[in-house]
């Protein structure tokens, strides 16, 4: 397993399927599926999970820029979610559902710039500094001078923005912080390997069910639950592309079933010819942001963030899919008790995706635990031993 995989946003790609127990009730379904069952890779609207949507306009010097928050919740503080780089607010879809349930809380899921549904006048810069007074500003455009209390959370780079966000005193009202599957160490390694691992992804899509279907089986989200409706937040369509070497990266990129016997070929070349001359009429699909061209923000992102994170004066949670990502400041820090930690095994890179539920019942954990928040629906929270 490559460490670029174990770091960025984009998800590993396992040697395996996903095994059972890994997040929401679909995550731990068999790859390959009986005669006559087929998965439903039809993309599933973001009102399933949150209660509404709002677009919230921050003025700067060149103008408005509009940022897309998704909601849910009521009462209690807010959650403030801050998805990793190339994905949206829409990776918190199933994870928002979960924690609901459990503690009295409200959620803000926000699009980053030049992600998802967020529309600014500079989209190309992607600097740490830059996003994070995007949160500070969002937060203040939302609530004012009082704002309630907020933890931040975030994954991978969006894990990132969080510890910036809050080592610059940009949410006044901050109660507490949580890094999701990012550790400084193994991001820096990883990035002299990104720019191959961008180039192995599909460049387009014949629809949105071909990229879902894309990203569940090639690992970068292993909950088809979540897939259904975080890849709509990750891709979008193209204009008057029809050309055939889009249609050549489609069929590449989906990982067709092993057939066992001729008929079985057979049908799978007629469905390849078939893609073909349906990419030829309709538009692509293809990735929102193109994250090749923003290399030069990668060092900002993750260089320092250890000790940036350790630094925070306010309860911290951090959650791996792995022990192997610690690096050596993370590792004294955890045992002198600056941080709470808790790995979560058989999950991706995307943790809170593919374990939603094991996300939410830790994050939850900590919530009660620090008396941030109150428990619901007969919640009973087990304090884990690190």
């Amino acid at each position: 397993m490559s460490a670029l995989e174990k770091s960025m946003h984009l998800g590993r790609l396992p040697s395996r399927p996903p095994l059972p127990g890994s997040g929401g009730s679909q995550s731990g379904a068999k790859m390959r599926m009986g005669p006559g069952r087929k998965r439903d890779f039809s993309p599933v609207p973001w009102s399933q999970y949150f209660e509404s949507m709002e677009d919230v306009e921050v003025e700067n010097e060149t103008g408005k820029d509009t940022f897309r928050v998704y909601k849910s919740g009521s009462e209690g503080p807010v959650l403030l979610l801050l998805h990793g780089g190339g994905h949206s607010a829409l990776s918190w879809a199933v994870f928002t559902a979960a924690i609901i349930s459990r503690v009295q809380c409200r959620i803000v899921a926000l699009d980053l710039r030049s992600h998802g549904e967020t529309k600014v006048k500079n989209s190309e810069d992607l600097s740490a500094e830059t996003m994070a007074k995007d949160v500070g500003n969002v937060v203040e455009a939302m609530y004012g001078d009082l704002p309630p209390p907020i933890m931040l959370i975030g994954h991978s780079m969006g894990g990132a923005i969080a510890v910036h966000t809050a080592s610059s005193n940009l949410v006044p009202s901050l109660l507490g912080l949580c890094m999701i599957d990012v550790v400084e160490g193994t991001a820096m390694d990883a990035l002299n390997s990104m720019q191959n691992f961008l180039r192995g992804r599909p460049k387009t899509f014949k629809s949105l069910e071909n990229a879902i279907e894309w990203s569940v089986k090639s690992g970068q989200i292993r909950n088809l639950e979540s897939a259904r409706v975080s890849m709509v937040g990750q891709v979008k369509q193209c204009e008057g592309i029809t050309s055939p070497e889009g249609s050549k990266s489609i069929v590449e990129g989906i990982i067709e079933e092993e057939e066992e016997d001729e008929e079985g070929s057979e049908s799978v070349n007629k469905r390849k010819k078939e893609d073909d001359m349906e990419t030829k009429k309709d538009h692509p699909y293809t990735w929102r942001i193109e994250l090749a061209k923003t290399e030069k923000y990668w060092d900002g992102w993750f260089r320092g963030l250890s000790n940036l994170f350790l630094s925070c004066p306010i309860p911290k949670l951090l959650l791996l899919a792995g022990v192997d990502r610690l690096d050596k400041d993370l590792t004294i820090g955890q045992m002198q008790g600056k941080f709470q930690m808790q790995v979560l095994p058989q999950c991706g890179h995307a943790v809170h995706e593919d374990a939603p539920d094991k996300v939410a019942e830790a994050v939850a954990t900590f919530l009660i635990r620090h008396r941030f928040a109150e428990p619901i629906g007969g919640f009973q929270c087990v304090f884990p031993g690190c």
